[in-house]
């Protein structure tokens, strides 16, 4: 998909919450043996939640557009853990920021890809000539069964990103490509606290399946390789899978490596790939290419091409980086993580 009128990212930014729950805790507790998908998770504090951290990061990619609130003409915030169930986090945001009343404003589900499928239609509206700007949000604070696999990854971050024309943006999409299908890889029922997961089918017929087609369907299409790329952004459910599919796709470590923070941070769902994305923004050089695959269980992956621009150092450091966030990091136990994510009834 290539629209017509070029956009891009005027502003970016992340947040991640300093509490770390190292995964041989949760070893410990359950008495599980062997190699953790990743040696750590980012957990929320009590007063911590989707909101705050698309909040968050919103204020960090406004500092970097620079731009006047009242201009964003659209609010949309992916995520599968809304504070709310009936209630949009969208319009929080919007209000927070200054950007209401004459804004749209919505909430988007679709698993871990929510936040680039937020990114999808925002590149529409301001294609369009709809609106001017609009903000993309991809935050969670996953959740996991007590002693399930997925209590080791389900993580909490999150990411924004402000798109306008390609004239003042910070990086441009080149053309981008959805690919879904009916795959029961993932799903969390009406009432449920904890999703499910179907084990290893959620591999090779899920996460795969969708971030290979995606990406090279997309490449084929652009006529792109992978040497045609400086960074490759995967999304990231733990450590293995990205590493596994970037060389899959023929790419080298050094193309990929800036973008993985799954092993220090787990898996914050909505805002994985996001979040890849930031932390490559922070350190890229202009005119550089970069290939983005998301997935969300369920199924699907959108997948960009972007390339940099010259106005992009300049406003790197206008806001705290994404690797700042990983480094504040405050170790906390099974007990505390239990009631800070209230794991515990106590009624």
């Amino acid at each position: 998909m290539k629209p017509l009128r070029s956009v891009g990212i005027v502003g970016y930014g992340a947040y991640i919450p300093r509490y770390r729950l190292p995964a041989g805790e949760i070893a410990r507790v359950w008495g599980e043996k062997g190699e953790p998908p990743v040696r750590e998770k980012a957990v929320p504090g009590l007063d911590e939640d989707t909101l705050t951290i698309a909040l968050e990061a919103t204020r960090n990619a406004l500092a970097r557009a620079g731009i006047d609130p009242q201009e964003i003409g659209a609010v949309w915030v992916g995520s599968e853990s809304h504070p709310y169930a009936v209630k949009p986090t969208g319009t929080i945001i919007a209000e927070a920021i200054g950007a209401t009343p004459y804004t749209l404003a919505a909430d988007l589900q679709f698993a871990c890809k929510a936040g680039t499928e937020a990114i999808q239609a925002g590149i529409g509206l301001v294609a369009s000539g709809m609106v001017k700007y609009a903000l993309a949000v991809g935050a969670d604070t996953a959740q996991g069964r007590p002693g399930d696999a997925l209590e080791y990854t389900a993580a909490a971050g999150g990411a924004a990103y402000l798109l306008g024309s390609a004239e003042e943006s910070l990086a441009v999409f080149e053309e981008s490509l959805s690919y879904v299908t009916d795959t029961p890889d993932f799903w969390r029922r009406p009432y449920m606290h904890y999703p499910s997961h179907a084990q290893r089918f959620t591999g090779e017929p899920g996460y795969f399946h969708h971030v290979l087609s995606a990406a090279q369907a997309l490449m084929e299409r652009t006529g792109h390789k992978a040497e045609h790329f400086r960074h490759l952004v995967l999304h990231q459910p733990n450590a293995k899978f990205p590493e596994r599919a970037a060389r899959r796709l023929g790419f080298r470590p050094e193309q990929w490596k800036t973008g993985l923070l799954a092993l220090e941070i787990g898996n914050t769902y909505a805002g994985a790939a996001l979040l890849g994305l930031a932390a490559v923004l922070d350190e890229a050089q202009p005119d550089e290419r970069i290939l983005v695959v998301s997935f969300g269980s369920g199924a699907g992956s959108d997948a960009f091409i972007l390339r940099t621009t010259e106005q992009l150092p300049a406003r790197q450091r206008l806001a705290t980086t994404t690797r700042a966030y990983i480094a504040r990091r405050v170790v906390i136990d099974y007990a505390l993580y239990a009631r800070y994510r209230r794991k515990l009834l106590t009624e």
